[in-house]
């Protein structure tokens, strides 16, 4: 039996948080958190973990950045949103309830705004969350940083994109191991 910690492919949910076009001439770090997050979007397509994206106000942000598009199926569903939270948007909540998710992966921008309030809101309504560091980020370091530990402090639990892909696997004889070996090396 794992450590409760760990995730479990079962009951886990993949969710982007507004990782949009605008955002890529800003964000000094843009494009390795899009191609980070697109790898971690394969592997779980992979390993048949749900993924759901949000858009805040695509009109003005733009939609989800082309390499993560480009990692997801056509039936992805992107979810728009005016709430920094993506709790803010019931069709949100809805879709979690739906795959009946316990474990949440993390991924998004801004990591002290709509990352941090989707995340403490996730916690509050009982999901446990992990939080994709090398898929998190903002305008400003020291802003992803205060964001991040924000979320460690409340109870988030920090990962990255190989360690989360390698749990959910959680052996070597796993079917899709070495498509998923391919993606992080």
């Amino acid at each position: 039996m794992a450590h409760p910690n760990i995730l479990n492919r079962e009951n886990t949910v993949f969710v982007i948080i507004d990782i949009q076009e605008a955002f890529r001439s800003p964000i000094p770090d843009f494009e390795e958190i899009a191609v980070n997050t697109s790898i971690m979007a394969r592997g779980c397509q992979l390993l048949n973990v749900p993924i759901i994206v949000t858009e805040q106000y695509p009109k003005g942000l733009g939609r989800t950045a082309e390499e993560i598009l480009l990692s997801l199926t056509d039936n992805a569903e992107i979810i728009e949103k005016t709430a920094f939270s993506a709790c803010g948007a019931t069709s949100f909540g809805e879709k979690l309830k739906s795959f009946n998710a316990k474990q949440i992966i993390l991924a998004g921008i801004e990591a002290h705004i709509c990352v941090n309030q989707t995340a403490h809101d996730l916690l509050d309504q009982g999901f446990q969350v992990h939080l994709l560091q090398d898929c998190v980020s903002s305008r400003k370091t020291h802003d992803k940083h205060t964001g991040i530990e924000k979320m460690k402090l409340s109870g988030v639990i920090p990962s990255n994109v190989e360690m989360a892909l390698f749990e959910l696997m959680k052996d070597s004889k796993h079917e899709q191991f070495k498509e998923i070996q391919k993606l992080v090396k």
